[in-house]
């Protein structure tokens, strides 16, 4: 196995999203002309967009597509324990956020239904690290019937959609936990990390003012019948939403222990002292100051690329860095 080197990743933002957003991303990344439509930037993607065949897929700076290139040196990319467990599939996506309005009220299947009725080979579980705060609505205040919530979904009432779930203030350094199945939406403002599972899969309950066609690709092609059944319709209480929503510890893991199983993510501030980082695949951004690996100089707003390979896995300099790795193997 070769010795390969930190990746800076260029943004990769997909055009004409239905949700608008894209400033607050463009000033923390540091880049230029952002359209209206460009609110989020996938990091590090082996993913595509639902029903498209590219879009969504990080490019290299080499010109290949990292999902190729993982196909081709699998134990380089994601060191051999993860493939002995997984093989090729990276079994994560980050993504950098930006709301520019508050999304609709959705939701994302579970493993087995994922695998069940759409054969595909994840579902989506999701976690939120807040960069920059604002409102975010998740998890059911109390329980709904599965009638009541297909009523609400055929007639669009959106005020009583969103006044179904917990509305939470949140500000940097709060961390978000989204089980799937849980509904939720992310308030306007809300600059974010996402960690997920590596799939494009939402089960919309809310379309009305967005540029999509809810009643068509809201339910997934299953129909909403079958497609809300993938929905939690159990109300949460505060000790549930406690285990959802926290403070992250200054260092280290920053997710409740039921993340472990789809992703990981580690809060690591560097103030002149070499921290190495932990063997395997990881996406390091820079959330504060400037952080250095080996040679490599990555200032606020950088998306690094870290290959299990890696020659140089040591952080240096004065700052902050998010740690995004797939599940342990």
């Amino acid at each position: 196995m070769n010795p390969m080197n930190p990746i800076a990743l260029a943004a990769n933002r997909p055009a004409e999203r239905f949700y608008r957003g894209g400033e607050r991303l463009r000033a923390f990344r540091g880049d230029q002309g952002v359209a209206p439509r460009e609110p989020e930037d996938w990091v590090g993607s082996v993913t595509t967009v639902r029903g498209e065949e590219a879009l969504g897929l990080t490019t290299l700076p080499d010109g290949r597509l990292l999902r190729d290139a993982i196909a081709e040196d699998p134990v380089a990319w994601l060191g051999e324990e993860h493939v002995d467990r997984w093989s090729d599939d990276a079994q994560l996506l980050v993504k950098l956020l930006d709301a520019g309005e508050r999304l609709p009220v959705h939701a994302h299947p579970h493993d087995d239904f994922a695998a069940g009725h759409l054969g595909r080979a994840h579902g989506k579980a999701e976690a939120w690290y807040i960069l920059e705060g604002g409102t975010v609505h998740v998890a059911l205040r109390e329980d709904v019937t599965a009638e009541a919530l297909a009523d609400l979904v055929a007639r669009q009432d959106v005020a009583a959609l969103l006044g179904l779930l917990h509305a939470i203030e949140v500000g940097p350094g709060d961390v978000v936990w989204v089980p799937p199945g849980e509904l939720h939406a992310i308030g306007a403002g809300v600059l974010l990390l996402e960690l997920q599972q590596p799939e494009d899969l939402s089960i919309l309950l809310e379309w009305d003012g967005f540029a999509i066609d809810g009643p068509g690709e809201g339910h997934l092609g299953l129909g909403f019948d079958l497609a809300l059944t993938a929905v939690n319709r159990a109300g949460r209480d505060r000790a549930d939403l406690d285990a959802l929503v926290r403070r992250a510890p200054r260092s280290g893991s920053v997710l409740p222990a039921a993340a472990d199983e789809y992703f990981r993510l580690d809060r690591i501030p560097v103030d002149g002292e070499t921290l190495a980082l932990d063997p395997g695949f990881a996406i390091v951004v820079v959330v504060d100051g400037e952080i250095a690996l080996g040679a490599q100089r990555f200032p606020v707003g950088s998306t690094v690329l870290v290959p299990a390979a890696a020659s140089v896995r040591v952080l240096t300099g004065r700052g902050e860095a998010l740690i995004a790795r797939p599940p342990a193997p």
